[in-house]
Parts: C-alpha cells; structure tokens; sequence
C-alpha cells in the first residue's frame, strides 16, 4: 500500500509541475507578458501573438512527452513496467 501512494504521490507531483509550466506558457507568455514579447519577432510575428497562438500548443506538445519519459520512468523503478 505504501509502494502505492508513493506511486500516485509523484505522479501528482510531475502533473502538478508540467501544468504549472503549461500555464506559464499559455496564460503567461500569451496574455500576461504579452507586451514585453512583442517587441520580438519571430517569422514576421510578434512573440507575444505566436505564444499565444501556437507557444502553447507546441509546449503542451513537449509536456506530454515529457510526462510519458517520467511516468515509463517512475513505472521501471516501483515495478509497474510491462
């Protein structure tokens, strides 16, 4: 039982700083920190404007990986590998 909450412990703990992360990117750099990044410019866009329209698709992207490495990660270490 202990095996277990430790388990669900850190896998709450990887989904709860890969969200965060996605909603710096989101919700940050597409809304709160929009005017700093507009004075950058990436393919003719403003960087603000591209987070906002595609930043945060590509880092949600990312964090799925990410999560899968950690979780195929956490599995092989508490035994739950196929």
């Amino acid at each position: 039982m202990e095996k277990q909450n430790n388990y669900w412990r850190k896998n709450l703990i990887y989904l709860k700083y890969l969200l965060f992360i996605w909603f710096i990117v989101s919700y940050g750099a597409g809304i709160l920190f929009n005017d700093f990044l507009n004075n950058f410019h990436i393919g003719g866009f403003p960087l603000g404007f591209w987070f906002a329209q595609q930043g945060s698709v590509y880092a949600f992207v990312i964090i799925i990986f990410v999560y899968v490495y950690l979780m195929n990660k956490l599995d092989k270490s508490h035994g739950y590998e196929d």
